[in-house]
């Protein structure tokens, strides 16, 4: 074969290479796996020692934010059982519940309660 019809064929070859393919359907999409559920995220289930409940309610001081704190507290006061923790508080068990709701502002006394019947010490340190 001469070298000019080479030539020709090497480059019909890299024009076909580099157009772009036909627009075809897309695979239809994977279905959803029915052992594939997401769950809620659940801190009570991890807050079976006072080392976690410290840890935790730690954790919720250093942010500085009060909601989260209240959070902190409700889901400690849920792991340790609402009614026995309102018991300890001396609060009942309804009002308990609606001092812990995210939109709920406790006065200190009540936090500071609260934090006793649960077992954990509220403290200051430098910043």
């Amino acid at each position: 074969m001469p070298a000019a019809a080479q030539k020709a064929v090497r480059m019909k070859k890299a024009v076909r290479a580099t157009k772009p393919m036909p627009a075809t359907k897309a695979p239809p999409a994977p279905k959803a796996r029915a052992d594939a559920a997401l769950t809620v995220f659940d801190a009570t289930r991890y807050l079976r020692t006072d080392k976690a409940v410290v840890q935790f309610v730690d954790a919720a001081l250093e942010t500085g934010e009060p909601a989260v704190l209240v959070r902190a507290l409700g889901e400690v006061t849920r792991a340790k059982g609402v009614a026995e923790v309102a018991r300890r508080c001396g609060i009942g068990r309804e009002k308990l519940a609606r001092e812990l709701r995210p939109a709920s502002r406790p006065r200190l006394e009540t936090i500071m309660r609260i934090a006793r019947a649960v077992g954990i010490r509220l403290h200051a340190s430098a910043a």
